[in-house]
């Protein structure tokens, strides 16, 4: 039978962790699942700034090449 969503099966070695998760979500009023995917979308989206920031800040020298923000966006 196929699903309507992608499914990823996670293990814990740490059971402590796996009941944090349970209170958590039933703090918040929903599923493990489903707060498991919310934490693990915040998590890859500060992985994808960090990433961003350090080409950033390797592009960032005195001598780069300046561009006008309305020049930019034309």
């Amino acid at each position: 039978m196929t699903t309507k969503h992608p499914r990823v099966h996670v293990s814990f070695k740490n059971e402590d962790t796996v009941m944090l998760l349970n209170r958590m979500a039933e703090r918040d009023h929903q599923s493990v699942s489903s707060l498991a995917e919310k934490l693990i979308l915040e998590a890859l989206n500060r992985r994808e700034d960090m990433v961003l920031s350090a080409i950033a800040e390797t592009r960032d020298v005195p001598t780069a090449k300046r561009v006008k923000h309305d020049e930019v966006w034309k």
